[in-house]
């Protein structure tokens, strides 16, 4: 099972994506994640990050697929995983598609989060307040939401051609929501 999980900042992915690494024990490959250990860790590609993610702009895109290589080259993610905020715009897509398929390990399914902007936003701003993220204001939202727009929410439409993606609403719970991925999975809680 090899899956793509796309949606607006702060839709969910993220929070989806550890419930399904915890049910399926499906590795997650959260470039976000990734990215923050880099600038924690302060390597080179972490100090480069620092000023980008502060900014709220994406990484360029052969660091993340630089990035993304060297996880999917890792032992545990050999025939099962799920990324979780990349591919964020065509050409990275198309890169991902030539890398997998290069690697024989190409996309299952990609789902697509949708939630209201509004929504959203509340729940950066919590965000914010429980974790301290210097991503997460209502600044760097509003011109995230912009960038997703222009860049990122074309990629849905890419894996829709290809017949692989489901779209869901991401409005409930955590658990409903999870219901609805598992249901999309053909998987059961």
């Amino acid at each position: 099972m090899r899956i793509v999980l796309l949606g607006a900042p702060g839709s969910g992915k993220g929070t989806q994506a550890a419930i399904l690494q915890e049910k399926l024990d499906l590795p997650h490959i959260s470039t976000g994640a990734l990215l923050r250990a880099a600038v924690k860790d302060q390597t080179e590609v972490g100090q480069q990050a620092k000023d980008i993610l502060d900014r709220g702009d994406f990484m360029p895109d052969e660091i993340m697929l630089r990035l993304i290589e060297e996880r999917l080259s890792q032992p545990d993610v050999e025939n099962r995983f799920m990324l979780d905020g990349y591919p964020r715009n065509l050409a990275q897509a198309e890169a991902l598609d030539a890398l997998l398929e290069k690697l024989g390990k190409p996309i299952d399914e990609a789902i697509q989060i949708d939630v209201d902007p509004e929504r959203i936003l509340a729940r950066i701003l919590r965000r914010a307040a429980e974790e301290h993220r210097s991503d997460d204001s209502e600044e760097v939202f509003q011109h995230r939401m912009r960038v997703y727009q222009e860049q990122t929410a074309p990629v849905a439409d890419y894996y829709a051609e290809r017949g692989l993606l489901t779209r869901i609403l991401g409005h409930g719970s955590p658990e409903d929501v999870n219901r609805l991925l598992l249901s999309v999975l053909d998987l059961n809680d």
